[in-house]
């Protein structure tokens, strides 16, 4: 019952050529920059846009394969939920989620019964006559997921799931979801540009870059050993390429930095904002790389300020308040970085 989907959509200034793969009761994410193809993958994954090349397949049967077949939105068993959730404003909760059953020939009895079941898996019983209009955004979420699910699908889609709600809100949901994704037993995909909703729903994430796949894995391993700035920028981390000589890596960027971990050839460095300490004076005593650099920019990141330092290399820096203030740092002060080699994970390339 796999899902296996090479996905070509060519367009006159955009091509989209990937391979995905799900297993049953897996949930992938795809995550990338705006333009990376994430909503078009989405899209020819529904039948909403047609395939000008590769193949789609869910559990053997043929969903899309060029030239030849083609099965439209309405035939496939595919589940979605948009980021704006789309709810049907002049029914209530019950009907929205009835509707899709009724569309497939469901009796007006039985569609209702079992979306008054669903609706008590979801915590909503007492909404069911409720419009959306008077509903939470947490609770419509809720209603629109439990509408994508009733119909038992064999893919559901996930679209930016938890973009409407406020952080407050956002939090419980985001636990709700990862539970009745964790009972579901079909093919999930969820595009998100959240990390943190990635890694707490997926088991699986792929990164997108100009309709290409540049990594893909297990969110540990993705958050330790990023393999391009995207997603670098995603998990928080300063990232280098450079050309190891044992200890020492020289930088693509400029400059070079020691590290413990011997090697040769092409390698990544990867470490922390908060691993890089700031100086007025070039610091002395334990071994450590350091090198002059100019402050570019601060802003605030929850309880610490993320200083943007230009140098050889340029790097980022998580600092306290109290640190800020006891440097007076301002834009276009000069410093001196500071991380020790124990700090840095180096991995190939």
């Amino acid at each position: 019952m796999t899902l296996r989907a090479a996905l070509q959509v060519r367009r006159t200034r955009f091509r989209l050529d990937i391979e995905l793969t799900a297993e049953p009761g897996e949930v992938v994410a795809l995550l990338g920059p705006n333009g990376a193809g994430k909503t078009t993958a989405l899209r020819a994954l529904a039948g909403l846009v047609p395939l000008t090349g590769g193949r789609l397949t869910v559990g053997g049967d043929i969903w899309d394969e060029p030239p030849a077949i083609f099965v439209p939105a309405q035939r496939r068993r595919v589940g979605v939920v948009f980021q704006d959730y789309l709810l049907f404003q002049h029914l209530s909760a019950m009907e929205n989620i009835a509707f899709g059953l009724r569309a497939r020939g469901t009796g007006r009895g039985e569609a209702r019964a079992r979306a008054t079941a669903w609706l008590e898996r979801v915590g909503l019983g007492e909404h069911a006559r409720a419009t959306p209009r008077a509903l939470s955004g947490g609770q419509a979420q809720r209603v629109a997921l439990a509408r994508a699910l009733v119909t038992e699908p064999q893919l559901l889609l996930l679209d930016e799931p938890l973009a409407a709600l406020d952080a407050g809100t956002r939090l419980q949901v985001r636990a709700d979801l990862a539970r009745h994704l964790r009972d579901y037993g079909g093919h999930t995909v969820v595009v998100t540009h959240d990390p943190l909703d990635a890694m707490v729903l997926a088991d699986r994430l792929v990164i997108l870059e100009n309709g290409e796949i540049v990594q893909q894995g297990a969110p540990t391993e993705i958050a330790r050993r990023p393999r391009s700035d995207f997603v670098a920028d995603l998990v928080g981390l300063n990232l280098f390429r450079g050309s190891a000589d044992t200890t020492a890596v020289a930088l693509d960027s400029g400059g070079r930095l020691t590290v413990t971990e011997p090697g040769t050839g092409r390698v990544f460095l990867a470490f922390p904002p908060t691993a890089v300490s700031l100086y007025r004076d070039q610091p002395t005593g334990s071994p450590r790389n350091t090198w002059p650099v100019t402050v570019a920019g601060l802003e605030q990141h929850a309880n610490l300020t993320r200083v943007r330092l230009d140098g050889t290399p340029p790097v980022l820096a998580d600092i306290t308040s109290a640190a800020v203030a006891e440097l007076r740092i301002e834009p276009g002060m000069r410093l001196w970085a500071a991380v020790k080699a124990a700090e840095i994970h180096v991995y190939p390339a």
